[in-house]
């Protein structure tokens, strides 16, 4: 399995960040759309390494899918074909008062976003004229003088990042690939999205093969007692976020802590985040996360994903591991089979 790792966000430390993490034996890296800009790290790290490269995720909603599009081709030109581009969603308050945009029917507009991105590259690469018309998009117009033309690698693979049934669905008919939320748990992903990957890749009409899916995994790993004891204390810390989150309601159901869900959101909204945190218990942990040992997390992670995912990204919210730890992990999943 190979293993993607986060590079540090700020223009300041990606270099760096890169290095180090090229230095750990991983496959690649991915960024995160946080406190900084999701592609300009991944151009600081296209020149510092050659790993794979890919935005997880970059939001689509608020962009046009023309500046996703060129974007990702210069990003794809820079590392000489390591680029992946990945789309997501995001929830209604942060789309409409954080990004300033507008919300409705989410999965839909993601998927056209991914499908406006895709027939633009088709475009440039002299496949077919450009003529797209969707519900939120309309691309008709590429006269020369704006057309960058083919791309030396090749356009990059356009993943979508789902959850839901719904967004899940609309990503295997759409895009390359799938980035499963690391808010999941061995049933949740096995009854929940595996089946509604299958749905989409049959209205697509394509195989199984011909669909990339890419785990992603809090990861609470330490070889010591206090060296877990924080890394579980951090992602837990992480499910009470994501457990605050009404949409995310089903992945507690699934497990039955549904009942916590309203309670986490309450404490949410008045910055109780201690109080989020002790609702959390160890058992929650091992569900939505992996813990313990590096050897033991990578199993974890393979008995998970490991039918479906070729690839994963692992999260260290809030802590950095040890060194030794971190290569210790990756040499671990290499070794899964």
């Amino acid at each position: 399995m190979k293993v993607h790792l986060q590079v540090d966000g700020s223009p300041a430390r990606a270099r760096a960040s890169a290095a180090a993490i090229a230095g750990l034996g991983a496959d690649g890296i991915f960024s995160f759309e946080g406190q900084h800009d999701v592609f300009f790290p991944l151009l600081l790290a296209a020149e510092e390494t050659e790993l794979e490269l890919m935005t997880n995720v970059a939001i689509a909603g608020p962009r046009s899918p023309l500046h996703l599009a060129h974007a990702s081709y210069d990003l794809q030109t820079v590392s000489a074909g390591r680029f992946r581009l990945g789309l997501g969603s995001q929830i209604k308050a942060h789309i409409e008062k954080r990004y300033g945009s507008q919300w409705g029917r989410p999965a839909a507009r993601t998927a056209e976003s991914v499908a406006a991105v895709k027939a633009i590259f088709s475009a440039w690469e002299g496949l077919a004229p450009l003529n797209f018309r969707g519900d939120f998009f309309t691309h008709t117009l590429m006269p020369p003088n704006f057309n960058p033309g083919p791309n030396t690698y090749g356009p990059p693979p356009v993943l979508m990042g789902a959850l839901g049934p719904v967004m899940t669905r609309k990503a295997a008919e759409v895009a390359d690939g799938l980035l499963v939320m690391p808010f999941n748990s061995t049933r949740h992903f096995a009854e929940r999205t595996v089946p509604a990957m299958a749905d989409g890749l049959h209205r697509s009409g394509r195989s199984r093969a011909q669909f990339q899916v890419v785990a992603q995994a809090m990861v609470a790993v330490g070889r010591t007692e206090e060296a877990l004891a924080k890394a579980v204390d951090r992602v837990a810390g992480l499910i009470a976020f994501y457990g605050s989150t009404p949409a995310y309601t089903a992945v507690l159901d699934v497990e039955g802590w549904g009942h916590l869900q309203p309670e986490l959101n309450a404490l949410s909204k008045r910055g109780g985040y201690a109080e989020m945190r002790a609702l959390i218990t160890d058992a929650m942990v091992g569900t939505y996360g992996v813990l313990g040992t590096p050897e033991e997390c990578a199993e974890q992670i393979h008995q998970r994903y490991g039918d479906w995912a070729s690839d994963v990204c692992c999260y260290f919210p809030g802590y950095r591991p040890d060194d030794n730890d971190l290569a210790d992990l990756v040499s671990a999943l290499h070794a899964t089979s």
